[in-house]
Protein backbone atom coordinates (compact mmCIF):
# COMPACT_ATOMS: atom_id res chain seq x y z
CA UNK A 1 0.00 0.00 0.00
CA UNK A 2 2.64 2.71 1.18
CA UNK A 3 4.58 2.17 -1.75
CA UNK A 4 1.56 3.31 -4.29
CA UNK A 5 0.87 5.91 -1.94
CA UNK A 6 4.25 7.52 -2.96
CA UNK A 7 3.37 7.41 -6.29
CA UNK A 8 1.75 10.36 -8.81
CA UNK A 9 2.52 12.86 -6.43
CA UNK A 10 3.31 16.61 -7.89
CA UNK A 11 6.02 19.10 -6.63
CA UNK A 12 3.39 21.74 -5.38
CA UNK A 13 1.77 19.26 -3.85
CA UNK A 14 4.18 17.52 -2.15
CA UNK A 15 5.44 21.38 -1.09
CA UNK A 16 2.01 21.85 0.37
CA UNK A 17 1.90 18.65 2.10
CA UNK A 18 5.43 19.13 4.03
CA UNK A 19 4.79 23.22 4.50
CA UNK A 20 1.49 22.62 5.82
CA UNK A 21 2.25 20.08 8.59
CA UNK A 22 5.85 21.69 9.62
CA UNK A 23 4.49 25.09 9.96
CA UNK A 24 1.29 23.86 12.04
CA UNK A 25 3.78 22.09 14.38
CA UNK A 26 6.03 24.64 14.17
CA UNK A 27 3.50 26.86 15.59
CA UNK A 28 1.77 24.69 17.70
CA UNK A 29 4.84 24.50 19.82
CA UNK A 30 5.55 28.18 19.52
CA UNK A 31 2.34 28.63 21.30
CA UNK A 32 3.17 25.90 23.94
CA UNK A 33 -0.02 23.63 23.06
CA UNK A 34 -0.22 20.22 24.37
CA UNK A 35 1.64 17.24 22.78
CA UNK A 36 -2.12 15.33 21.95
CA UNK A 37 -2.80 18.57 20.09
CA UNK A 38 0.22 19.14 18.03
CA UNK A 39 -0.72 15.17 16.98
CA UNK A 40 -3.90 15.62 16.67
CA UNK A 41 -3.52 18.69 14.48
CA UNK A 42 -0.55 17.38 12.06
CA UNK A 43 -2.32 14.16 11.11
CA UNK A 44 -5.27 15.98 10.73
CA UNK A 45 -3.49 17.86 7.80
CA UNK A 46 -2.07 15.18 6.67
CA UNK A 47 -5.51 13.81 6.29
CA UNK A 48 -6.93 16.13 4.56
CA UNK A 49 -4.20 16.73 2.05
CA UNK A 50 -4.17 12.93 1.15
CA UNK A 51 -7.74 13.41 1.34
CA UNK A 52 -7.85 15.82 -1.69
CA UNK A 53 -4.83 14.17 -3.60
CA UNK A 54 -7.14 11.04 -3.52
CA UNK A 55 -4.60 8.58 -1.42
CA UNK A 56 -5.84 5.54 0.74
CA UNK A 57 -3.63 7.38 3.58
CA UNK A 58 -5.84 9.69 4.19
CA UNK A 59 -7.82 7.38 6.43
CA UNK A 60 -4.69 6.05 8.67
CA UNK A 61 -3.84 9.40 9.25
CA UNK A 62 -7.88 10.04 9.84
CA UNK A 63 -8.27 7.60 12.72
CA UNK A 64 -5.50 8.79 15.02
CA UNK A 65 -6.67 12.64 14.52
CA UNK A 66 -10.35 11.95 15.24
CA UNK A 67 -9.86 10.06 17.88
CA UNK A 68 -7.15 12.57 19.55
CA UNK A 69 -9.27 15.43 18.43
CA UNK A 70 -12.47 13.80 20.18
CA UNK A 71 -10.88 14.56 23.67
CA UNK A 72 -10.06 18.27 22.52
CA UNK A 73 -13.39 18.70 21.69
CA UNK A 74 -14.80 17.12 24.76
CA UNK A 75 -12.41 19.13 26.93
CA UNK A 76 -13.59 22.51 25.36
CA UNK A 77 -17.28 21.14 25.36
CA UNK A 78 -18.05 20.86 22.23
CA UNK A 79 -20.42 18.09 21.87
CA UNK A 80 -21.36 17.92 18.59
CA UNK A 81 -17.77 17.47 17.53
CA UNK A 82 -17.30 14.67 20.05
CA UNK A 83 -20.54 12.71 18.97
CA UNK A 84 -19.54 13.13 15.28
CA UNK A 85 -15.80 11.99 16.00
CA UNK A 86 -16.71 9.13 18.00
CA UNK A 87 -20.53 7.90 16.11
CA UNK A 88 -19.53 8.72 12.88
CA UNK A 89 -15.70 9.22 11.59
CA UNK A 90 -14.17 7.09 12.85
CA UNK A 91 -16.63 3.80 11.58
CA UNK A 92 -16.39 5.91 8.52
CA UNK A 93 -12.53 5.68 8.11
CA UNK A 94 -12.72 2.07 7.79
CA UNK A 95 -16.10 2.19 4.90
CA UNK A 96 -13.83 4.86 2.87
CA UNK A 97 -10.43 2.91 2.94
CA UNK A 98 -12.58 -0.16 1.58
CA UNK A 99 -14.62 2.12 -0.88
CA UNK A 100 -11.63 3.87 -2.40
CA UNK A 101 -9.46 1.14 -2.42
CA UNK A 102 -12.08 -0.44 -5.33
CA UNK A 103 -11.96 2.37 -7.13
CA UNK A 104 -8.15 3.74 -7.51
CA UNK A 105 -7.32 4.61 -10.63
CA UNK A 106 -4.31 2.29 -11.76
CA UNK A 107 -2.32 5.14 -14.12
CA UNK A 108 -2.66 8.15 -11.40
CA UNK A 109 -2.59 5.71 -8.11
CA UNK A 110 -5.52 8.25 -6.93
CA UNK A 111 -9.31 7.46 -6.04
CA UNK A 112 -11.86 8.03 -9.09
CA UNK A 113 -13.52 11.32 -8.91
CA UNK A 114 -16.84 12.60 -10.05
CA UNK A 115 -19.79 15.01 -9.57
CA UNK A 116 -23.02 15.52 -8.14
CA UNK A 117 -26.27 16.30 -10.26
CA UNK A 118 -27.75 19.44 -9.55
CA UNK A 119 -30.59 18.58 -8.26
CA UNK A 120 -29.06 16.49 -5.51
CA UNK A 121 -26.79 18.83 -4.55
CA UNK A 122 -29.45 21.12 -3.71
CA UNK A 123 -31.79 18.42 -1.91
CA UNK A 124 -28.50 17.81 0.10
CA UNK A 125 -28.37 21.86 1.22
CA UNK A 126 -32.19 21.22 2.25
CA UNK A 127 -31.74 18.51 4.36
CA UNK A 128 -28.87 20.01 5.92
CA UNK A 129 -30.45 22.95 7.10
CA UNK A 130 -33.52 21.29 8.67
CA UNK A 131 -31.19 18.65 10.70
CA UNK A 132 -29.39 21.63 11.74
CA UNK A 133 -31.62 23.33 13.52
CA UNK A 134 -33.27 20.04 14.86
CA UNK A 135 -29.79 18.90 16.31
CA UNK A 136 -29.16 22.54 17.48
CA UNK A 137 -31.89 22.81 19.51
CA UNK A 138 -30.79 19.58 21.09
CA UNK A 139 -27.30 20.85 21.66
CA UNK A 140 -28.60 23.95 23.17
CA UNK A 141 -31.02 21.63 25.57
CA UNK A 142 -28.12 19.58 27.11
CA UNK A 143 -25.88 22.86 27.64
CA UNK A 144 -23.21 22.61 24.29
CA UNK A 145 -21.06 25.57 23.44
CA UNK A 146 -22.29 27.71 20.28
CA UNK A 147 -25.15 24.97 20.33
CA UNK A 148 -26.37 26.20 16.50
CA UNK A 149 -23.11 27.12 14.81
CA UNK A 150 -21.66 23.51 16.26
CA UNK A 151 -24.51 22.06 14.85
CA UNK A 152 -23.75 23.04 11.51
CA UNK A 153 -20.38 22.25 11.38
CA UNK A 154 -21.38 18.60 12.61
CA UNK A 155 -23.99 18.18 10.15
CA UNK A 156 -22.56 19.28 7.48
CA UNK A 157 -19.59 17.52 8.45
CA UNK A 158 -21.88 14.37 7.97
CA UNK A 159 -23.23 15.12 5.00
CA UNK A 160 -19.62 15.97 3.30
CA UNK A 161 -17.91 12.97 4.71
CA UNK A 162 -20.76 10.57 2.90
CA UNK A 163 -20.05 12.13 -0.14
CA UNK A 164 -16.35 12.17 0.38
CA UNK A 165 -16.21 8.40 0.84
CA UNK A 166 -18.79 8.37 -2.71
CA UNK A 167 -16.02 10.44 -4.52
CA UNK A 168 -18.10 13.35 -5.16
CA UNK A 169 -16.38 17.07 -5.91
CA UNK A 170 -19.05 18.44 -3.89
CA UNK A 171 -17.49 17.63 -0.73
CA UNK A 172 -15.60 20.62 -1.13
CA UNK A 173 -18.05 22.95 -1.19
CA UNK A 174 -19.05 21.60 2.25
CA UNK A 175 -15.95 21.32 3.57
CA UNK A 176 -15.42 25.24 2.92
CA UNK A 177 -18.50 25.58 5.14
CA UNK A 178 -17.48 23.28 7.78
CA UNK A 179 -13.60 24.73 8.15
CA UNK A 180 -14.86 28.08 7.95
CA UNK A 181 -17.79 27.66 10.81
CA UNK A 182 -14.86 25.93 12.57
CA UNK A 183 -12.18 27.85 12.50
CA UNK A 184 -15.06 30.34 14.09
CA UNK A 185 -15.74 27.97 17.11
CA UNK A 186 -12.25 27.53 17.46
CA UNK A 187 -11.06 30.81 17.87
CA UNK A 188 -13.59 31.69 20.46
CA UNK A 189 -12.43 28.97 22.65
CA UNK A 190 -8.77 29.98 22.30
CA UNK A 191 -9.97 34.03 23.08
CA UNK A 192 -11.13 32.25 26.38
CA UNK A 193 -8.52 30.92 27.20
CA UNK A 194 -8.51 27.59 26.02
CA UNK A 195 -4.78 26.21 25.00
CA UNK A 196 -6.25 24.64 22.12
CA UNK A 197 -3.84 26.92 19.17
CA UNK A 198 -2.55 23.67 17.63
CA UNK A 199 -6.60 23.16 16.69
CA UNK A 200 -7.34 26.19 15.56
CA UNK A 201 -4.39 26.56 13.40
CA UNK A 202 -5.51 23.07 11.89
CA UNK A 203 -8.79 24.10 11.02
CA UNK A 204 -7.31 27.22 9.02
CA UNK A 205 -5.03 24.90 7.16
CA UNK A 206 -8.10 22.40 6.71
CA UNK A 207 -9.76 26.05 5.25
CA UNK A 208 -7.10 26.69 3.29
CA UNK A 209 -6.60 22.88 1.83
CA UNK A 210 -10.24 22.74 0.41
CA UNK A 211 -9.79 26.07 -1.87
CA UNK A 212 -7.19 24.58 -3.42
CA UNK A 213 -8.41 20.72 -3.42
CA UNK A 214 -11.72 22.23 -4.97
CA UNK A 215 -9.69 23.48 -7.48
CA UNK A 216 -8.07 21.13 -8.23
CA UNK A 217 -10.63 18.02 -8.32
CA UNK A 218 -12.62 20.81 -10.71
CA UNK A 219 -9.95 20.65 -13.04
CA UNK A 220 -9.85 16.79 -12.99
CA UNK A 221 -13.82 15.97 -13.07
CA UNK A 222 -14.06 18.31 -15.91
CA UNK A 223 -10.79 17.03 -17.65
CA UNK A 224 -12.44 13.07 -17.28
CA UNK A 225 -15.97 14.62 -18.58
CA UNK A 226 -14.14 15.21 -22.01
Amino acid sequence: MWKEELKGWKKWEVVWLVISCLAIMGLSVYWKDSVMGIISATTGVACVVCTGKGKLSAYVFGIVNILLYAIISFQAKYYGEVMLNVIYYIPMQFYGFYVWKKNMNQETHEVKKRRMSKKSFWLLLEIIAIATLIYGTFLKYIGGSLSYVDALSTVVSVVAMAISVKMYLEQWILWLVVDSVTVIMWAVAFANGSDSIATLLMWIVYLGNAIVMYIKWAKEVKENEV
